[in-house]
């Protein structure tokens, strides 16, 4: 029933699926609904089966730091608090009402033990810290926009531009300029 979250990260067998079946939990989510406060250590991955999902700190009462943001049939978790098994400095929300797929750290461990396929698994962490780099440390905001736009298009779509701004790292005025070029570009070429 769930075998198609399992399969974005690798190949599995018949029996590894019905393994896998066993250990995740199905979670339904209201929109605004916390799955991980700052302060609390990550458990688990999640898998987004329906909805929308971010991650974010407070810079004050009002206003979010966007971290990352996510769209369905997506895997995501808050990477640094689940692999050191330390405190998060981030929270994780459900921007619209959401069916999740949640597995557990000791399932994860459960499951490697049962099959060394499951070490395929690893592909969810390398996703999380790639995105930090890229982001935040290489790219111009029409570079940011754009990758977007040709690879996650969906962001676009699901999440107000706002947000879109705060996840790249820029002002709203910024991010309207930028779009603005970017359909210049796009109509010249």
């Amino acid at each position: 029933m769930f075998s198609n979250a399992l399969k974005t990260t690798g190949y599995y067998s018949d029996r590894d699926i019905m393994l896998f079946e066993k250990e995740v939990k199905y979670r339904q989510v209201q929109k605004d609904q916390v799955l991980l406060i700052n302060g609390e250590v990550a458990k688990s991955v999640f898998f987004i089966l329906k909805g929308t999902i971010y991650q974010y700190n407070l810079k004050s009462d009002n206003e979010y730091n966007i971290i990352d943001l996510h769209i369905e049939n997506e895997w995501f978790l808050n990477h640094k608090s689940f692999v050191s098994q330390t405190p998060s400095e981030n929270i994780i929300g459900a921007f619209t009402e959401s069916n999740l797929l949640e597995l557990s750290i000791e399932s994860i461990h459960y499951l490697i033990g049962q099959s060394s396929a499951f070490l395929q698994l690893n592909k969810l962490f390398e996703g999380a810290t790639a995105r930090v780099y890229f982001f935040d440390n290489s790219l111009t905001p029409l570079q940011k926009y754009q990758f977007i736009f040709e690879n996650k298009p969906q962001l676009l779509q699901k999440f107000p531009l706002k947000v879109i701004a705060s996840f790249l790292k820029i002002t709203p005025e910024t991010l309207s300029r930028v779009r603005k070029k970017f359909a210049k570009n796009k109509i010249t070429s």
